[in-house]
């Protein structure tokens, strides 16, 4: 059985997980009733941050874009441009064995594509979680469903993975940002042209 999880709180991965290696992150969420004349898109990325809480290599920046990090332990999953169906909209696979000693945290986001051009915030969506599952058994591990209403923000940081004492734990993060994913590029040291 998952373990469900609030804003702020913080759970260890692997130490009562022996053995995990791969997991999926899943990102879903709905898309509530409104007429704005555009298409939703949102978008999962994930930033691999070494001790000052920024990216080492701008390659260290997974997302639609760039669908690999150099190492080869963070993979986007796909992009789904409307957010329909049931379960994750968006995945990121992880294999915590393959994360590089630099990085210490790897973030989990979710930004709106062209968010401000389209008048489109968090506040216009529901229903929006993150879950970790092992890949071995496909037993969800972690649960953590966003109950805030971020009614101006266009990006969010939704959760984190962050080593410790040579362990992997979870934190659910669940802060909003206005600016998309330019202006968390900018807050992790991601060089932008």
């Amino acid at each position: 059985m998952a373990v469900t999880l609030k804003k702020g709180q913080k759970v260890d991965l692997t130490k009562s997980n022996p053995g995990l290696r791969r997991i999926t992150v899943g990102l879903g969420w709905d898309v509530n009733q409104y007429d704005s004349g555009s298409d939703f898109d949102l978008d999962a990325s994930a930033f691999l941050l070494g001790a000052g809480g920024r990216v080492i290599r701008d390659g260290d920046f997974v997302f639609y874009g760039n669908p690999k990090d150099a190492s080869g332990a963070v993979n986007y999953g796909g992009d789904n441009r409307t957010g329909a169906g049931e379960g994750d909209d968006e995945q990121i696979l992880v294999d915590l064995q393959l994360v590089p000693a630099d990085v210490e945290k790897i973030d989990f986001t979710v930004t709106i594509y062209d968010g401000d051009a389209r008048r489109q915030n968090f506040g216009q969506v529901s229903n929006a979680f993150v879950r970790i599952v092992d890949d071995a058994t496909g037993q969800e591990l972690i649960r953590y469903d966003l109950e805030e209403d971020f009614s101006i923000e266009t990006a969010l940081v939704v959760a984190e993975l962050y080593r410790h004492n040579g362990e992997w734990k979870f934190n659910a993060i669940g802060s909003g940002y206005q600016g998309g994913l330019e202006a968390l590029c900018q807050h992790y040291g991601v060089t932008v042209n």
